[in-house]
């Protein structure tokens, strides 16, 4: 069941980085990706792993976040890891929309911005820190994330 659960997941986001990486400035991709949506059907997903783990029991009776072990408890149990997966997910996906929306805006190539996107969905912070050094190794954008400068 738990499985099913984490694949269910990446089956949901997949359309959301696909659209991303390959058509970033298409309509739909802006109906679909650049909205509350995914953000949103993500943190409802989340609210029923967190609720299913603290309000059902569905967790290590040591679980929470108070400290290292609480946070390894959490851990220790399918729920807490598919809260912890899901919390990953919703800001992996928002950091990469923000990406794609910022490298439309300073003019990079969907091309080049592909590698941030791709370490983005599989290592987070990576694929963020790789866009933001393409941004500044190209000149196009340098270190300001103000997007009402420049």
């Amino acid at each position: 069941m738990f499985e099913t659960y984490y694949t269910a997941l990446h089956i949901l986001i997949a359309p959301a980085w696909l659209l991303l990486a390959f058509a970033p400035g298409w309509i739909w991709t802006r109906r679909i990706v650049h909205t509350a949506l995914f953000p949103l059907i993500l943190a409802a997903i989340y609210l029923s792993f967190l609720s299913a783990g603290i309000v059902f029991g569905q967790a290590h009776h040591d679980a929470g976040m108070s400290t290292l072990a609480a946070v390894m408890a959490l851990f220790s149990h399918p729920v807490g890891v598919l809260t912890g997966w899901t919390h990953f997910l919703v800001f992996d996906l928002f950091v990469g929309a923000w990406i794609a929306r910022d490298a439309l805006r300073v003019g990079l190539s969907k091309w080049v911005v592909l590698p941030a996107l791709v370490f983005t969905l599989m290592f987070g912070p990576l694929g963020l820190a790789i866009y933001l050094l393409t941004r500044r190794l190209t000149g196009k954008g340098g270190w300001s994330l103000d997007e009402q400068a420049g």
